[in-house]
This record gives C-alpha cells, sequence and structure tokens, in this order.
C-alpha cells in the first residue's frame, strides 16, 4: 500500500457511519447520503498526504457540505422561454388491454395441451421438436394439435372482429 493506505483506511472505519449520517441530514434520502459520503471519501483521499496530519475529518465534513450545496445548486438551474413545452404524450392502452383480455379468454378455451403447444410454439418460439421433447409427446402431435388450437383462436377472433363492427 502507498500514500498512507492503511492509515486512510482506518479514518474511513472510524468516521464512515457520522459522515453518512451527516450526508443524510444533509440531503434526507438514503442513497444520495451513501453517494455523497463515498464522493467525499474519495476527495479526501485524493488530498491525502495534504490532509492527513491536520484534522482529516474537518477536510472530509467540509467536501461533503460542499459536494451537497453542489447538488442542490444544479437542479435550480431553469432557462425561462416564450414557449411552453408540449406536455408527454400518453399512449392509448384501450387496444392493448382488450387483446390482452381477449388472448387471455381464448387461451382459457383451449385444453391444457393445445395452451401449452401454442405458448411454446408461438410465445417462446420453440421448434415443433423441441416442444414435443419438452411436452413428452411426437411431433405429429404438436403439429395436429397446434392446427386445432389455431383454428379455435382464429374462430374466437372472428367473433370479437363480428362483435366489433356490429
Amino acid at each position: 500500500m502507498v500514500r498512507g493506505d492503511d492509515e486512510f483506511a482506518d479514518f474511513v472505519r472510524s468516521c464512515s457511519a457520522r459522515l453518512t449520517h451527516a450526508a443524510y441530514l444533509l440531503t434526507g434520502d438514503r442513497h444520495q447520503a451513501e453517494d455523497a459520503a463515498q464522493t467525499a471519501f474519495t476527495r479526501t483521499y485524493a488530498a491525502w498526504p495534504r490532509v492527513r496530519r491536520k484534522n482529516p475529518y474537518a477536510y472530509a465534513r467540509r467536501v461533503l457540505a460542499n459536494h451537497v450545496i453542489d447538488l442542490w445548486r444544479r437542479p435550480i438551474r431553469e432557462y425561462a422561454t416564450e414557449e411552453m413545452p408540449e406536455p408527454a404524450k400518453v399512449p392509448d392502452i384501450s387496444h392493448a388491454v382488450t387483446d390482452r383480455e381477449w388472448l387471455s379468454t381464448a387461451l382459457a378455451r383451449l385444453t391444457a395441451r393445445e395452451r401449452a403447444v401454442v405458448v411454446l410454439r408461438h410465445f417462446f418460439d420453440l421448434p415443433e421438436h423441441q416442444v414435443a421433447e419438452e411436452l413428452g409427446v411426437s411431433v405429429g402431435t404438436v403439429k395436429s394439435t397446434n392446427s386445432r388450437a389455431l383454428a379455435k383462436l382464429r374462430i374466437d377472433g372472428d367473433a370479437l372482429v363480428g362483435e366489433v363492427s356490429a
């Protein structure tokens, strides 16, 4: 170790809790306090050869206070403009909710095997032979079950389109 690293490590162990608590009192947020305390220790370490003989805790405390004050100053900077910014567009999720509800209802009408085949085949995008291995059935069974399930889903889809257009 160089530059009195052992001495600095002892310093950090001895005053870490106090400095972090002080940072919490300054920021009001535990995560910001931990970050601010680490920044103070980092800057103190950079100046360690100069401050270790004096009062390193006072130096770290001053660095902490200055750092937190700088954080307070940064977000306050606002630039006035003549025009108001456009409000964020909120996407219309009603179609997604309707589609999800339809899909859940349609999948519930399938048998357990049909549902498993459709989900493995189309949601997880697995090839037929892998679906057959996972379900312990033949590839032909996967193909026919998938075909029947998709036909049922198409019928449900046509019924849904008929309801919407009516």
